[in-house]
Formats: structure tokens, C-alpha cells, sequence
């Protein structure tokens, strides 16, 4: 059996300390467990007990008590999270990495964070653990979840956060600073979030477009150079270091125009 391109024995050894199971090392590497196995042993890489649960340096009660810290890593698992159907295990794909260590360091999460490799292009932070997967699981986040996720039921406190979430998992910020969606195939989830964008008094709306195989893509709209700055104020406020730099960036940027206009007629 071939291994798949880029498959170097390095690159087989880190995926193999980053905790994966053997079922997903199988389809990125594209080697047989024996032949894993076999090139581990070449290196002298000592193997992980087979059969025995493996221990997960992980919080386990991370989305057991909704904070602000949850709710925002929440929003980024419902949009680029993924959750394993066969194995118990949790992904987080983001081409911004920095999120994905910010993620790891709020869950407390040692199992690493694998490169691109394959025909993934950005890097991916997973988690094996039997517990997270199910408490996502109750929170909504379900193997093949992209068309039927609702929007959570979060906490009126927590809202901010969550969405921020959402606009740094899917969300776009216009380089001028005047529009914003979300990009989802949910209706329901679509529906949810534009009734809270309402809701914060914001100027918003729902657009509909179609891929190429007949099925529906919502996008969430907030738009004017007052209301994202607008926006931002709700979703930024106590956000620390817990957002995407660009993102927040783009989404403030006429309101610090209007405030170093207001410097300069003083």
C-alpha cells in the first residue's frame, strides 16, 4: 500500500504523537496499521498500548458550564469543528492557527496540533475524548451537522461571545469595513442568528444562493458603517485576546476613523 504524498517518516511520527487513533492515521497516511507501526519501530518511537484507553490530557468539563471562554469556542465548533462518527474524537480546523492554540490553551488540550497535510489545507487541533464529544453532541454539534444545526440556546450573558465564534469560524468581514455575513447551510441556524442580530437593533438580513448540486447556502448580513462598528462593540467587549485579529480589525475600522476625526477638530 502506498503511502500518501508528503507521508515522510517524520511526518508519520508526529501524526502519531499527536494522539490521533489509528483509524484516521490509516486515511492520512495511507499505510496499513502494520505499516505504521513498522515505521515507528524503525525509529525507535515507543508505542502506545493497543486496546487500552488512551489518557487525554484534556479539561473534559470544558462545555459543561457555559463562561464566556466556552461560549466562544463553541461558535468555532459549530462552524469549523468536526465530530467523528466512528471514533471518539473532536476537530478544530481554522487557517488561522493562532485560534487553534488560543482553543487548546482554554481546554487545557495537550494533544497537539497537526500541520496541513494531504488534501487538508489548514491545520487542525484534535481532541480524543469520549466525554467532549458527547457534551457537543448535546449542545447541538453532530457528525454531519452542517445542514441541520440549530442555533444553541445560549445564555443571554454568553450571546457576545458565541457569536464572535461564529464570525471568526465562518463569518466575513468586507476589507471597507461596511458589510458582514455568516456563510451557513443551516436555515435554522441561519434564522437564529439573524433574529439576535435583530434583536441587538442591528441592520440585518438574509440572502439565499445555491451551489452547483441545488442546495441552499444562507448568508446572515449585518451591513452599514455604523452598525458593524455597532457589532463590534457588543461582540469585543471583555473579548480579551479571544478573536481574530483581521476580522475585528476590518469591523472597527470606521469607528476609530470617527474618533481620530473628532481628535483632530478638537
Amino acid at each position: 500500500m502506498p503511502r500518501n504524498p508528503g507521508m515522510t517518516d517524520n511526518k508519520i511520527i508526529e501524526l502519531y504523537k499527536s494522539g490521533l487513533p489509528y483509524s484516521e492515521l490509516r486515511i492520512l497516511i495511507g499505510l496499513s496499521d502494520r505499516g505504521i507501526r513498522n515505521v515507528l519501530i524503525k525509529h525507535g518511537v515507543e508505542l502506545k498500548p493497543v486496546g487500552r484507553p488512551r489518557i487525554h490530557n484534556v479539561n473534559e468539563d470544558f462545555f459543561k458550564t457555559w463562561s464566556h471562554e466556552m461560549s466562544w469556542v463553541l461558535g468555532l465548533f459549530l462552524t469549523d469543528g468536526h465530530v467523528n462518527k466512528k471514533v471518539h474524537s473532536v476537530n478544530l480546523s481554522q487557517k488561522d492557527e493562532t485560534l487553534l492554540k488560543k482553543v487548546a490553551n482554554l481546554m487545557e488540550a495537550e494533544s497537539g496540533i497537526i500541520p496541513p497535510c494531504c488534501t487538508r489545507k489548514v491545520p487542525m487541533l484534535t481532541i480524543n475524548s469520549k466525554i467532549i464529544k458527547e457534551d457537543l453532541n448535546q449542545l447541538g454539534i453532530t457528525p454531519n451537522k452542517s445542514r441541520t444545526v440549530e442555533f444553541p440556546n445560549v445564555p443571554t450573558e454568553y450571546l457576545p461571545a458565541f457569536v464572535r465564534g461564529v464570525i471568526d469560524g465562518d463569518g466575513w468581514v468586507q476589507s471597507r469595513g461596511y458589510v458582514m455575513n455568516v456563510t451557513t447551510a443551516s436555515e435554522a441556524f441561519a434564522k437564529g442568528l439573524y433574529a439576535v442580530f435583530q434583536n441587538w437593533n442591528l441592520r440585518t438580513e438574509i440572502s439565499i444562493d445555491q451551489t452547483q448540486s441545488e442546495k441552499n447556502i444562507y448568508r446572515v448580513w449585518v451591513k452599514g458603517k455604523r452598525d458593524l462598528p455597532n457589532l463590534a462593540n457588543i461582540i469585543y467587549d471583555g473579548a480579551c485576546e479571544l478573536f481574530n485579529e483581521k476580522k475585528k480589525k476590518r469591523m472597527v475600522q470606521h469607528a476609530a476613523k470617527k474618533v481620530q476625526l473628532i481628535l483632530e477638530l478638537e
